[in-house]
């Protein structure tokens, strides 16, 4: 079986799936990397040297290859790139491709009734549905926005990011949780500090906490156009003494950090298409309090069980999660272990890879198989209707 993924380019995120790919299907699989990743990215540590990686093969100097590729695959992956020239044609089948998306309406649903964007939908999406294309949705939200314009009907998949995954003895992991700790509740949040990732919530509720007398620590990691307000914010409010500053750090760096810490803080909004640091948090066992408009929350967060969800985006539901969390410290443990448990058995490469095979599989025989949960099962089409309006969140 031949197989190919194709995107812009390679990266942390994307990588361990790739890899569980090639170790299943050796030569046969490729990655087909169609751009130079951005200098933006390079300086938040997620550069790879893609020329080691045996399997990557770069379209912008080898377009011929690439496209042979394509042509001879049984199977393709095709997720975000300019390039769509290169996959178009093959959509028309019989050969099976998965399309891979986050949402194309995440700044607003009313969007789709553009005509323009409908023609470039129709054009790009529409047109294949009763072809053997289906949609991997990276997100909770993609199957409703792909479900306004008609597109890949009862054909519409769960699947995200897998980053790398690590494996602990839970035991142990937790026992250095405790210990890191020494009577504080060690929290942790991790990304660009970015207007859309609202990293100022985690300010205000440190002032809150501090005032009612808690006992914690915020490990605050990376940068961005907002850290020196936000360090001049804490540092005039007496809140020093409640965060560690990093900078940015690379992502092993990072899960570093994650395995001393209890809780993990995710405050982006809607606009967040995924959210990777999500499956690192959870695999480092760390209870998460996530918003859930954001991509990867309700895919990898069941409510109660393995990590909290606060389902409006406001501040105000979002400090209650958190304070709720510290009034009962035996629930962060139990969500933790829970979280560990979605991660290593079911959210991870590995295993999205050995669906992918079996998906294609079922396929071929003219089977719809899907699991229940995880990578490949069935995507629900969720509301997502909401958008901002003249600053206030609607």
């Amino acid at each position: 079986m031949k197989a190919v993924f194709l995107s812009n380019y390679i990266n942390h995120h994307q990588k361990p799936f790739s890899d569980a790919l090639y170790e299943r299907l050796g030569e046969e699989y490729h990655f087909i990397q169609t751009e130079p990743m951005s200098d933006e990215r390079r300086e938040m540590g997620w550069e790879l040297d893609a020329r080691k990686i045996p399997y990557v093969v770069f379209s912008y100097e080898q377009e011929e290859r690439a496209r042979q590729l394509i042509r001879e695959a049984d199977l393709v992956l095709a997720g975000w790139t300019l390039q769509t020239d290169l996959f178009l044609d093959r959509l028309k089948g019989p050969k099976l491709t998965l399309r891979v998306s986050e949402r194309i309406y995440r700044e607003g649903q009313w969007k789709a009734v553009s005509p323009r964007g409908l023609l470039a939908k129709y054009r790009e999406h529409v047109r294949f549905r009763r072809a053997p294309v289906y949609l991997l949705c990276a997100g909770a939200y993609v199957a409703s926005d792909f479900s306004l314009i008609g597109a890949y009907p009862h054909k519409m998949l769960r699947f995200g990011y897998f980053p790398p995954l690590r494996r602990y003895d839970p035991e142990a992991l937790f026992e250095k949780k405790r210990r890191c700790g020494e009577g504080e509740t060690q929290m942790v949040w991790a990304g660009r500090m970015i207007a859309l990732k609202h990293p100022e919530y985690v300010v205000r509720l440190a002032g809150e906490l501090k005032a009612a007398g808690k006992r914690f620590r915020i490990h605050f990691i990376g940068s961005g156009p907002m850290e020196e307000t936000l360090w001049e914010r804490i540092g005039k409010e007496g809140l020093s003494d409640c965060f560690v500053r990093y900078g940015f750090l690379t992502p092993e760096q990072v899960r570093d950090v994650m395995e001393k810490c209890l809780v993990h803080l995710f405050t982006s909004n809607y606009l967040e298409g995924w959210g990777a640091v999500v499956n690192e948090a959870m695999n480092s066992g760390c209870c998460v309090v996530a918003n859930a408009r954001t991509g990867a929350a309700p895919f990898l967060i069941r409510e109660g069980e393995n990590g909290l969800l606060y389902p409006d985006g406001t501040y105000e539901t979002f400090a209650a999660c958190v304070k709720r969390l510290l009034e009962r410290p035996e629930e962060m443990e139990r969500m933790g272990r829970a979280a560990y448990r979605t991660i290593s058995e079911e959210w991870n490469a590995s295993h999205a890879a050995q669906e992918c095979l079996r998906f294609y599989e079922n396929w071929k025989q003219g089977k719809r198989d899907l699991p229940e949960s995880g990578p490949f099962s069935e995507a629900q089409i969720l509301p997502a209707r909401w958008k901002y309006k003249e600053g206030k969140l609607q």
